[in-house]
């Protein structure tokens, strides 16, 4: 028996702004069943037989460790809708599926469910449970035996596919950020800028945390307390200066190096940073100062891990050297990038934004080059792709959404599909491993989709 709770120090101080109305009428009763969760204790062992991914399903945000929202299922061009539902509250986070379609998502409801579970073909729940109210802005992962992580306030849990606590491990925030890292283990940042890696079976520390923001110096500042864990959060939708690291990093599992978006406190930009996981430690490797406003775009990696690339708030996509953090080329775009950035292994890039249309681009070394665009089309999601030169898209149509099927070659569309009464807009677009499209609305409802026999 091992124990997975861990204690850590904190990090920088921030104002803490408001959640929201629904939040604050929330917020005591879930506290409160986080609090009790802390005392859980993980059974697990020294042998890890279960794969971090199968290569199958959506296990993260965008479906990888390098956020490609590249799915390698060959996608379906007409697609049915198979069903929808609500789940009781807002979603900030997009859907993830393990490898035998079982759908996570995070949300706020007057129940206390926070972590929700599906099962694919009927939409019925399989699990929801508790979390601190902030988990609502935590990301799921998820492994091939199932195991869901997601983070919530002050701390980080592991649950297996019915729900059952496997371990928590405190941590100083809300991790924002979550992926797989080469060796099997959880690599986690919080919007205040903790970074750890946990071990999937027991939630231990594999390496010291890594505070990004500096640790506080108590012989100065001896009555400093520690900060709120949700504060900064409302200002990571649009990776304002509140939220220190406000989207999810991609990691290069063969090399350990991963790119965290970083707004310092008093800095005028935010940075680019890139850290290797490796030898037993994090490792700082060099930091740019290039996100002019912000960033609320996760960065992407090319295929070959030598090319990041990002968005900022003045509207432009930055292609970036993984190795120095040179920057390659800068594209203008007519609005601020938003979400995930879609790249396909050959090169194709789609960016999002639900103040922009769908549009492609390709890589040609020192520029971007426009392949197609689609004016018609407003953005109402992120954008993904699939094998068969096809992808998927929300879309505003008229006054709904719908989803939409493209060629990823010519930007056709070649299918249309109305979300029954949808309104706002979409957290992601996810794939399974049948075909399916699945997407969820911010104001809190789940539709899937189905290819047609």
């Amino acid at each position: 028996m091992t124990t997975g709770v861990h204690q850590v120090r904190s990090g920088g101080v921030l104002a803490n702004p408001a959640r929201g109305l629904i939040l604050s009428r929330l917020r005591t009763a879930a506290a409160l069943a986080a609090v009790g969760t802390l005392a859980l204790a993980g059974c697990g062992t020294d042998v890890d037989d279960i794969t971090v991914g199968s290569g199958k399903g959506w296990t993260s945000a965008h479906h990888d460790g390098r956020n490609t929202g590249v799915s390698p299922v060959t996608g379906s061009r007409k697609l049915s809708l198979s069903w929808s539902r609500p789940v009781g509250g807002p979603i900030e986070q997009g859907v993830t599926l393990g490898p035998d379609g079982q759908l996570f998502v995070t949300t706020v409801t007057a129940g206390n469910c926070a972590i929700l579970s599906l099962q694919m073909p009927t939409g019925r729940k399989r699990f929801c449970n508790p979390l601190g109210p902030n988990a609502i802005s935590a990301p799921t992962v998820v492994d091939s035996g199932t195991n869901v992580y997601v983070g919530d306030d002050g701390g980080f849990s592991a649950f297996n596919s019915i729900g059952q606590p496997r371990w928590r491990t405190a941590v100083a925030g809300v991790p924002v950020s979550a992926q797989f890292t080469g060796d099997g283990n959880i690599l986690t940042i919080t919007q205040s800028g903790q970074v750890d890696v946990l071990s999937r079976q027991t939630g231990g520390r594999v390496v010291p945390t890594t505070q990004l923001l500096g640790e506080p110096d108590l012989l100065d500042y001896p009555d400093l307390t520690r900060p709120a864990s949700g504060q900064g959060l409302d200002d990571c939708a649009i990776g304002g200066p509140q939220c220190p690291v406000a989207n999810i990093s991609p990691i290069d599992t063969s090399s350990g190096r991963f790119f965290i978006t970083l707004w310092k406190p008093g800095k005028p930009t935010a940075a680019l940073v890139a850290l290797r996981y490796a030898d037993n430690k994090i490792q700082q490797e060099w930091s740019a100062d290039m996100l002019t406003e912000g960033s609320a775009t996760s960065p992407t990696l090319s295929a070959d891990g030598r090319t990041v690339y990002v968005g900022d708030n003045t509207h432009r996509l930055i292609a970036v050297d993984a190795a120095d953090g040179r920057t390659k080329w800068v594209q203008p775009l007519e609005w601020a990038p938003r979400g995930g950035i879609s790249v396909s292994s050959d090169g194709l890039i789609i960016p999002s934004g639900d103040d922009g249309f769908l549009l492609a681009l390709r890589d040609k070394g020192d520029a971007a080059e426009i392949i197609w665009e689609r004016k018609d089309l407003t953005l109402r999601g992120t954008p993904v792709q699939t094998a068969g030169n096809t992808g998927y898209t929300a879309a505003a149509i008229g006054d709904g959404i719908n989803l939409i099927t493209f060629d990823t070659k010519s930007g056709a569309t070649v299918d249309s599909d109305p979300l029954p009464n949808a309104k706002g807009t979409t957290t992601g677009t996810a794939i399974g491993a049948k075909g399916e499209v699945i997407l969820a609305t911010r104001i809190g409802e789940i539709f899937t989709f189905e290819p047609e026999q």
